[in-house]
């Protein structure tokens, strides 16, 4: 019995935590107590009820310590290395790691990886959940969006495209909406935004979209090369958030529910420039005054302490694209799924088109032919100026003159009449001859 409880209560045992239960801190202090007034071992274990080999243990340690779990040797920890760095690559999938891992010469089981990767698994869920509230100082930091939702517009419902640019300090937004996300929107939405607050943020934060960020190389965000020479043009440093992290831009975020939930929710407009003007006045009306949730101060109170870099008198960005199209036999030029007219003395010709964010302006040989707003794909835009002159079918039938006398018939111009009587008269006279 002395041999089992030597086994149980022993500070070193195997079983890893066995003895703290057991004992317990204030057995253990007990036990230096009745030693420093001078009882021995034998009288301790004995009134104590334990092993005298557990009291001298305890007693030469001092005091009470927690027992150190002994773990034992596993498989997989030759392969822990290999684990850490493959494991991230391969979205911590248990069955890739665990194929490759028995390539390399593991024996174990699938089981054995699986409970490997769970406390990785579980530290990866919560720092992918936990965030940290970010301030920026001011004239910092903006942050860009897009959100979509469905508006009548007219009698037809369309899916508008909300570009929301937010001032990280402020909170003070700007909001429009667009029919897409292309590039020429974006840069618009951009050159508004700016023209809006009156200056330019240090820094312009966004969520990787297709339309700006091509890639990354070497933990490098490749760049749209038009939208870097738009950047440094106005002078500001474009940032783009980790992949599978868009809450970083938190605030723009927030920024698109509320221009959906408050400005647009329910209402229906006549155009898009009805929704526009109806954004801006709501900007200025609503969102600027009220009392924001986070700085518990209005966005408009906060702008004036903004240190946003001014425009000036800096023209707007002028956005081109350069393409060369032959003109056709229509006097039609096609861009973008879209056709466009020239003048008809330019048929079979070779003209430039430069793409503006607005506009398509169609040069020949530098010279300025026609000038276009852009339209929808498979659209048609004809200017009848261009047509000038130019004979269709049905008209020039009409013009056709009546047809000319032959010109070596005797009279030309006239119409010769005689009396028949004539005729008889010469085939009576031409008969006696005969006769």
């Amino acid at each position: 019995m002395e041999e089992a409880q030597d086994r149980i209560g022993s500070p070193s045992t195997e079983t890893g935590g066995t003895e703290e239960r057991m004992l317990g801190a204030d057995l253990v202090r007990e036990m230096v107590a009745r030693q420093e007034r001078g009882e021995g071992i034998k009288r301790i274990a004995r009134e104590l009820g334990v092993d005298r080999k557990t009291v001298k243990r305890w007693l030469k340690l001092g005091g009470w310590q927690p027992g150190q779990r002994r773990r034992r040797a596993r498989q997989l920890d030759c392969f822990a290395e290999f684990i850490k760095q493959r494991a991230p690559e391969v979205g911590w999938n248990g069955a890739v790691v665990y194929r490759e891992l028995q390539a390399l010469g593991f024996c174990g089981g699938h089981l054995q990886v699986q409970r490997f990767l769970r406390p990785y698994r579980e530290q990866r869920r919560w720092s992918e959940l936990a965030t940290v509230r970010f301030e920026t100082s001011p004239g910092e930091q903006a942050q860009v969006d897009y959100g979509q939702l469905w508006v009548w517009i007219g009698a037809q419902r369309e899916k508008v495209h909300l570009f929301v640019f937010t001032l990280g300090y402020s909170r003070r937004l700007y909001s429009r909406g667009y029919p897409n996300e292309r590039l020429a929107t974006l840069l618009d939405g951009h050159e508004r935004a700016f023209r809006w607050f009156d200056g330019v943020t240090l820094t312009c934060l966004y969520d990787n979209p297709g339309t700006l960020v091509l890639g990354r190389s070497e933990n490098k965000v490749l760049w749209h090369p038009l939208f870097e020479d738009f950047a440094r043009y106005y002078g500001f440093t474009p940032r783009a958030c980790q992949p599978y992290r868009a809450r970083t831009k938190g605030k723009v975020e927030s920024g698109v529910k509320y221009v959906k939930r408050n400005a647009l929710a329910g209402r229906r407009f006549n155009s898009w420039d009805e929704l526009n003007e109806w954004l801006e006045r709501w900007s200025l009306e609503v969102a600027d005054v009220r009392i924001h949730g986070t700085t518990h101060e209005a966005p408009i109170a906060r702008f004036a302490h903004e240190q946003l870099t001014p425009l000036g008198a800096r023209p707007p960005y002028r956005y081109e694209r350069v393409q060369m199209r032959r003109v056709a036999n229509d006097a039609l030029v096609t861009i973008g799924a879209a056709r466009y007219s020239v003048p008809v003395e330019y048929v079979g010709q070779t003209v430039s088109v430069q793409e503006s964010a607005a506009h398509y302006e169609i040069f020949h040989h530098e010279r300025l032919i026609a000038r276009h707003a852009r339209v929808e794909r498979h659209s048609v835009v004809m200017e009848p100026g261009h047509y000038a002159g130019l004979l269709r079918v049905a008209a020039a039938a009409e013009l056709v003159p009546p047809p000319r006398c032959d010109p070596y018939f005797a009279g030309f111009g006239e119409v010769m009449v005689r009396d028949l009587k004539l005729y008889e008269a010469v085939s009576r006279s031409e008969g006696g001859e005969g006769r």
